[in-house]
């Protein structure tokens, strides 16, 4: 059973125009569930009702509750171009009526025929390819037969190009004249061409320059980079020189070999976003190698559990952020080769550091001398990686978008998929602009307001569905303990739901809402204005069986343009008033106190994982702004200031130590797993938040003034408790006022099991004392094992015992597991 959360009907979202660069799309108000009861081997049960005037939909819950290998030819004897009445192979009725997704929310249930339709697509899509490919994870293995691959006595190389009338293999290898390597074409649009071996040695040299040459209609003959190329680099010597395909094969001892599993799957992820060129501290781009050695450990001294890495696949635009991908299979040349980022994901797991791939299968760089963009030769979307026209543009992305429907992107994307899983051994994959994906109008002008039929309508892009469908199904079967995040902002129900259930199967989603309120207070808002009700909402406004991951910032409000949480709150002192060595000015006070206690509530209350981006956890002062015309192409703002963390006479430090210290919270008590939430009181005029995530209690004080002493606070389970984490402090840059040698009793409130009688409706009570613009939490100890207890505190293991002062804090040594709690919400103030 999980606990009741304060709900409030949120208020529209409003609309903004998505940002080429940032993926910032319309901003959502998703939906939210209260709590829930299901057996344990069905889905979870809810039923939903509709408040029409709101179109909002709020759930609760009921009262109970061997693949044959083939032979080339038969590779490629399908038609490129799926459609879902070409197939014989339909779901039985009975299968297609009992939708499980429409059992979690019954407010589905007019969409039934939509779910219906689009599970249709996914299951006849997913049997032809095992009836003609021999299975989807077969099917997935692209890379071995397209692109170049090495088969007995010599080099085949491979390139779906159904529009080229000619085609040729160039090269350093041959001097970049095709004459003598001409490629031949099968019926399906397949070119391919074996070079043989010489003297025993390959043909193509590894590390040598590789292109594909095609005649198009116009009798116009273009060169390329192979679509599915390992490696690709520019000369750094030409200003805006093209890129180059590289045949990478190296030697055995050449051969990055890994060493160390892959880590566990954790409970809830607290994610650390990075990007390896901008990681270091010196104005130019940072290697796979010093990232590996010098940033790995200061994410795993965080306790961060794992990584997201952004701008892995290579894009010939540094400035894009990665986002605009020129080569699928290739790793970013700037930071290294291949086996440099084998080496830093070897690292990381050997830290016990998951490594995930932010992912970019939304959309394809408009370059077409570089690009996949560069196979566009006016064909139609059958013989394409794209759609035509203006669907198979983005425009405001400026960038090419995929025909999901097509054999051979399917293919292509799919196995991309598989290539980075099994050859580089990443733990998952953060999915960029999924928004983008699920509707034809890419949520461009398009305010999500929580209709369903937003969701499942004529604007929903069914093919990109099933794809997306048939992505999560492979990554499972490849590696089960994946961890798969859509970035979406429409908060479309289903996404976060398994595939066997009707929904689209990833884990997570990323929460997009809650930086915006935050940025919205900051800019907008003086302290007194600040509506504890409405961050409440705000952080808790999600569907509860589709876990979110949440961030009070990421790279999107970090790049030029925007600002920093830390830069909203203390600007331009930030370069002048961040020395220890002198008091703190109010604004610096300010700024670092509510620079904890955004990041806090926001981890504490806003998903079921955490992430923050390269730098925040320390405040960084400065937004990310990448080489450009319009900076004179300087790297000055796209690094990383370590050196301000590390001074130990400056602030930055205290922010550093907090965000070690409530990531080691998740990590003693797992309250981000826990199914247990409940928050108790949003006070308006104390301006205090008081909620229970596990068995903790935590407590927000937001009033930029009154500090409360015997300030009572309703809890669930009686008995004795104690400081766990303090953000004010010294070790956090506070003024140490909660004394944490204190216990703190409970006292029974109202009639037992008459909730309407207790206070804030939690049966028992306690009281603190809560400092102006302090968050704390409490841990209940448990009598029968306090002889067990660590006495070291939260703070204590974050900064060092040796520069520890006196605070008397202890947790407990051991996992808090969630507990069950009576129905009933709690009232929104005391």
């Amino acid at each position: 059973m999980l606990g009741s959360l304060v709900l409030h009907h949120p208020t529209p979202a409003a609309g903004a125009a998505l940002g080429s660069l940032s993926n910032r799309y319309l901003r959502l108000r998703a939906l939210k569930i209260n709590r829930h009861s299901g057996k344990k081997q069905a889905p979870l049960v809810t039923f939903g009702s509709q408040n029409s005037s709101l179109g909002y939909r709020r759930l609760v819950s009921p009262s109970t509750s061997s693949i044959c290998a083939k032979e080339e030819e038969d590779s490629f004897k399908i038609s490129a171009v799926f459609t879902d009445d070409s197939s014989a192979v339909t779901m039985a009725d009975e299968e297609m009526e009992s939708i499980g997704i429409l059992s979690i929310d019954q407010a589905l249930e007019p969409y039934k025929e939509h779910f219906k339709y689009r599970i249709k697509r996914y299951v006849d899509q997913k049997r032809l390819i095992e009836t003609y490919e021999g299975g989807l994870e077969e099917f997935a293995q692209g890379y071995v037969k397209f692109g170049f691959n090495r088969e007995e006595g010599g080099i085949v190389y491979r390139e779906w190009a159904p529009a080229a009338q000619e085609a040729q293999l160039i090269g350093d290898f041959n001097g970049w004249d095709g004459s003598k390597h001409k490629m031949e074409k099968n019926q399906y649009g397949v070119w391919s061409i074996k070079i043989p071996n010489s003297d025993g040695n390959s043909a193509i040299p590894h590390n040598s320059r590789v292109k594909f040459r095609f005649k198009h209609g116009n009798g116009v003959w273009v060169d390329r980079i192979p679509a599915w190329i390992k490696y690709a680099t520019v000369d750094p010597a030409r200003f805006a020189a093209p890129y180059d395909g590289v045949y990478w094969d190296p030697p055995p001892s050449e051969r990055f070999q890994f060493k160390h599993p892959h880590p566990p799957k954790p409970k809830a992820p607290r994610i650390y976003e990075a990007h390896v060129g901008m990681s270091s501290s010196e104005p130019r781009i940072s290697s796979y190698r010093e990232f590996a050695d010098d940033v790995l450990p200061r994410i795993r001294a965080n306790n961060y559990n794992t990584v997201q890495l952004m701008a892995v696949m290579e894009h010939s635009y540094y400035a894009s952020f990665g986002y605009h991908v020129t080569n699928f299979f290739a790793v970013s040349s700037r930071s290294g080769t291949p086996e440099d980022l084998k080496y830093l994901i070897d690292k990381a797991h050997s830290l016990g550091l998951r490594v995930l791939m932010d992912v970019v299968h939304s959309h394809a760089s408009n370059n077409v001398t570089d690009g996949l963009n560069g196979f566009e030769v006016g064909q139609s979307s059958q013989e394409s990686y794209f759609h035509t026209g203006d669907r198979g543009y983005h425009k405001l992305w400026d960038s090419r978008l995929f025909n999901y429907s097509n054999w051979e992107v399917l293919r292509f994307l799919l196995s991309n998929l598989r290539w980075w899983l099994e050859e580089f051994k990443f733990d998952g994959f953060r999915f960029d602009g999924v928004t983008s994906m699920l509707y034809h109008h890419h949520g461009i002008n398009t305010a999500f307001t929580g209709d369903y039929h937003e969701y499942f309508s004529e604007a929903t892009d069914v093919d990109a569905v099933v794809y997306l469908m048939l992505a999560n199904y492979l990554i499972n079967k490849i590696l089960p303990d994946a961890t798969v995040i859509a970035e979406d902002v429409s908060g479309m129900p289903g996404l976060g739901r398994p595939v066997s259930e009707g929904g689209i199967g990833f884990d997570y989603r990323l929460a997009m809402a809650i930086p915006d309120k935050w940025i919205d207070y900051l800019k907008n808002k003086n302290d007194e204005e600040w509506s504890m009700k409405e961050i409440s909402c705000s952080l808790t406004n999600r569907r509860y069986t589709e876990k979110c991951i949440s961030y009070a910032e990421s790279h999107d409000q970090a790049i030029v343009g925007d600002k920093t949480i830390a830069f909203f709150l203390m600007d331009r002192e930030m370069y002048s008033g961040m020395s220890c060595l002198t008091d703190a000015s109010p604004t610096i006070e300010r700024g670092v106190a509510l620079h904890k206690m955004i990041h806090f509530l926001t981890m504490a209350l806003g998903g079921e994982g955490y992430l923050n981006f390269m730098g925040n956890e320390f405040g960084h002062p400065e937004w990310v702004d990448f080489p450009r015309e319009g900076n004179g192409w300087s790297y000055e703002k796209c690094r990383r200031q370590w050196n301000l963390v590390d001074t130990d006479h400056l602030r930055y430090k205290f922010m550093n130590a907090f965000d070690r210290a409530m990531n080691l919270l998740d990590e003693k008590f797992s309250f981000l797993s826990s199914t247990k939430q409940i928050v108790s009181s949003t006070n308006e005029e104390d301006k205090v938040i008081v909620f229970e995530r596990g068995d903790l209690v935590f407590v927000f004080n937001f009033h930029p003034e009154n500090t409360y002493d015997g300030y009572k606070v309703g809890c669930d389970l009686p008995g004795k408790y104690r400081v766990a984490l303090d953000s004010d402090a010294l070790e956090f840059g506070g003024h140490g006022r909660v004394g944490h040698d204190v216990d703190h009793f409970t006292f029974p409130e109202g009639v037992p099991g008459v909730p309407e009688t207790n206070f804030n409706n939690r049966p028992n009570s306690f009281k603190i004392l809560s400092p102006a613009h302090t968050c704390v939490v409490y841990y209940r100890v448990d009598e029968s094992r306090e002889a067990d207890v660590d006495e070291t505190s939260i703070a204590e293991v974050v900064v060092g015992k040796e520069n520890f002062e006196e605070l008397g804090s202890v947790i407990v040594d051991g996992n808090v597991g969630p507990r069950a709690v009576e129905s009933g919400e709690g009232s929104s103030d005391d």
